[in-house]
């Protein structure tokens, strides 16, 4: 049996899958952000109750929004302030006695996508995630790609391409970023980035939502800013398609939903790969808001 968690800022979500890979358990409580002991204790009391529920010692993956330390374990999160610094897994492991795994909620989220029916077959999937920031996780022959520091896919913090920034215009806005670099992507093509490209050109705080409605009108301002987005968005993904060759790119997040990106990217991106090379497959996430659990019940597969 495969146990999932995914560990946000407000709330943890917890799901046992069987060798089907079929969701037989699911259980959601409020995170213990600010107290550790709790945290612990609430995550291995749902793992006890599902191994006595379900008469066996589930594999158990964690996924957070965060990262541990490549070298000493400890974790790297904002969103979950007990537990930043902390050694998650080696402290749950003392108390229940098993192996636990941790990785990166986008991560998971690619790793879910990965293992769809759909996809399986796929030799690598990419996951991209254009929600409140960008951000990204690889798979390769079903498993997730870490890298030696346990950042492969944080993607959002690469830098703006100069192709893309010239797409912006004379008038290019330079945002920074949280990591207190200047120019990283993650500030254009999330979905914050849609809202606070609109606002710097047009000077009015729109929600991508509203936006998007705008732009089906016809709006002049609307698809004016979407098309200057889709160019963008579009160098910036033939960079990174470049650098890994995926097999197949799965979109998930809020601005996701933008039916237009899935006949204008495969278009846009050709444009600007090396002369060999073809678009890989584009597709919207299947999952949603599952993906996390999902992804995280799924680090331990072996396959």
């Amino acid at each position: 049996m495969y146990y999932g968690f995914d560990v946000g800022g407000t709330k943890i979500e917890f799901g046992a899958f069987n060798e089907k890979l079929e969701r037989v358990a699911t259980e959601r409580v409020a995170t213990p952000g600010d107290d550790y002991d709790k945290l612990v204790d609430t995550i291995v009391g749902i793992i006890q109750k599902a191994d006595n529920d379900l008469g066996c010692e589930g594999l158990v993956g964690i996924g957070l929004p965060g990262m541990e330390d490549a070298r000493d374990g400890s974790v790297l999160t904002s969103n979950i302030p007990a537990a930043k610094g902390r050694f998650l897994r080696k402290d749950l492991e003392a108390k229940l006695g098993r192996t636990v795994t941790i990785d990166n909620d986008a991560n998971c989220f690619a790793l879910s996508e990965a293992w769809d029916e759909s996809l399986q077959g796929e030799k690598s999937v990419l996951g991209l995630i254009l929600g409140t920031g960008f951000g990204g996780g690889l798979v390769f022959d079903g498993h997730v790609f870490s890298g030696m520091n346990h950042v492969a896919g944080e993607l959002g913090h690469t830098r703006m391409p100069i192709d893309a920034w010239f797409s912006l215009g004379e008038k290019a806005p330079l945002f920074t970023c949280g990591c207190d670099n200047k120019g990283c992507i993650d500030n254009y093509l999330s979905g914050r980035g849609f809202e606070q490209l609109y606002a710097h050109y047009y000077g009015e705080n729109l929600k991508a939502i509203e936006i998007i409605k705008l732009h089906a009108t016809g709006e002049a301002k609307a698809v004016e800013h979407v098309d200057r987005f889709m160019e963008m968005l579009a160098i910036c993904l033939a960079n990174i398609f470049t650098g890994l060759d995926p097999h197949v790119v799965v979109l998930g997040g809020g601005l996701s939903n933008f039916e237009l990106l899935y006949q204008e990217l495969p278009k846009r991106v050709a444009k600007h790969l090396l002369s060999v090379s073809q678009v890989p497959k584009i597709v919207k996430a299947k999952h949603g808001d599952a993906g996390g659990v999902r992804g995280a019940a799924f680090l331990n597969i072996k396959k």
